[in-house]
């Protein structure tokens, strides 16, 4: 029995060495492309996926523009973010919902779109407005008075709408109906 099973355990320790070896060559080869894990999540899009929608108001209550959103509620979807997205739909953005106004601060980390980030009170005044952000880039972006609320929108928006720190927003969950092939 034991001389028949030293060929099967040789031939299987062989084969558990070639698969270690060959990961390791493979995983030298990636490496050698000079990407990082944070770039693979790009291979694909993440695709947008609708949860409400949004209005920028004037003072006068007129609708300036109305948008539709994605909401980022916990810490890893706010974490999270715009991170590793290739496209947001021109009239898309995402809300940063906390649960009380304090100081914000926003980067652009592992972010390959320009963004205009936009600071609201409690209240839903817009605070700030920061246009065109840099992609990838590891410096702060802040609010400049406490803010419960951040909307993102592609970078051109505010300009676009003429939306400024005089506006508000006015924002709801809203369900979206998905085309599906019977």
């Amino acid at each position: 029995m034991r001389y028949r099973n030293r060929p099967i355990t040789a031939r299987l320790t062989a084969f558990c060495a070639a698969t270690v070896l060959l990961s390791a060559v493979m995983t030298g080869l990636a490496g050698c492309t000079g990407e990082t894990r944070d770039n693979e999540a790009m291979e694909t899009d993440i695709a947008f996926t609708p949860e409400g929608v949004l209005d920028f108001v004037r003072p006068d209550s007129s609708i300036i523009s109305r948008i539709i959103i994605e909401l980022a509620e916990t810490p890893e979807e706010q974490a999270q973010g715009l991170m590793y997205r290739r496209s947001l739909p021109d009239r898309g953005g995402m809300l940063f919902i906390d649960a009380g106004e304090s100081m914000r601060s926003f980067w652009m980390k592992n972010t390959p779109l320009a963004l205009d980030i936009i600071f609201v009170d409690a209240h839903g005044d817009i605070v700030n407005v920061v246009k065109r952000t840099t992609p990838y880039s590891e410096d702060f972006i802040e609010s400049t008075a406490p803010a419960q609320y951040v909307v993102e929108v592609r970078a051109g928006f505010t300009d676009r709408y003429g939306i400024s720190e005089d506006d508000r927003i006015s924002w709801r969950r809203q369900t979206f109906e998905t085309d599906t092939e019977s």
